[in-house]
């Protein structure tokens, strides 16, 4: 506000009165005392004024800086809308979006329902057949182990059957090639014995070389006590006659078996259980009886020798 524009009415009244008092004829003494009073009230007037002229200039700058605001409002405003209508037609076309979305399922819900019960069954399927490969795969290793502990016994067994050959055919080598012979066959030692090295035609009592080869073998035997015994007498398909004690081949057979049991027995330490004296007579030859000398072949004594199998035995009963 412009400070002499306030001035001019002050100076005024100070004009006036003092024509007043002149006028009047006032004392000097009053006079005094009213231009004093009138000083006051100047000087009261005018720090108002420049409280006035202060307040209207913070008036003035909270107003620019009002229109300021009021024109950022505005513009904000303007951008705001702009923003609310581009979402409004996003809102728009979403919720055109849901609706065709829901009009399609609506449509597709009983095929989406079949999908996913037929999904559900198909899940089911699988898992059982999951628990079915998982308990497959369970007894196969269960399998797999016995069949590894079974080949282990297995080879054990071979093993021990062939250094049994040895030992036997080690026993025995003074006697091969005069009627005697030791080879292996299905996981057993065959001793082979013809009949010309243990008997004569017809008789079960063993000769002398027979025992002297019986008393090796028995030695054999007697360091192998894990060791079953089988003796096996055979015949050709000629039938006896004129004999008292035997009636006929199958007899003859067993009789011999038993002898050559018992000469084993006299000359090893052998436990009595592990032999086995067997008559077979003429049904299981080695080759047709066609001829002299295939049927001197089925004359002939076997001792079977074959390694407890109680250990190959539990194995395979386990399975």
């Amino acid at each position: 506000m412009n400070r002499s524009l306030l001035d001019k009415p002050i100076n005024l009244l100070l004009a006036v009165m003092l024509v007043s008092v002149f006028a009047s004829c006032v004392s000097t003494k009053k006079y005094n005392a009213l231009t004093a009073k009138c000083n006051e009230e100047s000087t009261t007037l005018n720090a108002k004024v420049d409280e006035l002229s202060t307040k209207v200039n913070e008036l003035s700058s909270e107003n620019t800086r009002y229109k300021k605001d009021v024109a950022q409002l505005k513009a904000d405003t303007l951008r705001l809308g702009s923003m609310l209508r581009v979402l409004t037609a996003d809102y728009n076309e979403l919720d055109r979006s849901h609706e065709l979305l829901k009009s399609q399922f609506a449509a597709n819900f009983e095929d989406a329902v079949k999908v996913m019960t037929e999904l559900k069954a198909s899940q089911d399927s699988l898992l059982a057949r999951e628990q079915r490969v998982k308990a497959m795969q369970a007894e196969l290793d269960i399998k797999g182990k016995n069949l590894a502990e079974l080949l282990t016994a297995i080879h054990k067994k071979d093993s021990i059957t062939d250094a049994l050959r040895k030992a036997v055919s080690d026993a025995l080598m003074g006697f091969e090639g005069k009627g005697l012979t030791v080879h292996m066959k299905d996981g057993k030692v065959y001793v082979s014995l013809e009949e010309k090295l243990l008997f004569a035609s017809g008789k079960w009592d063993v000769s002398n070389d027979g025992v002297a080869a019986l008393k090796d073998l028995a030695k054999v035997l007697e360091k192998n006590p894990d060791i079953n015994v089988l003796i096996e007498g055979h015949t050709d398909n000629v039938p006896l006659t004129g004999q008292n004690q035997v009636k006929d081949n199958w007899d003859l057979s067993a009789m011999r078996a038993t002898s050559i049991v018992k000469i084993l027995l006299a000359n090893g330490k052998i436990a009595p259980k592990r032999l086995v004296a067997s008559g077979r007579g003429e049904f299981l030859p080695v080759e047709p009886n066609t001829s002299p000398a295939s049927k001197a072949k089925n004359r002939r004594t076997e001792i079977i020798l074959s390694p407890k199998l109680d250990e190959l035995m539990q194995i395979i009963g386990s399975n």
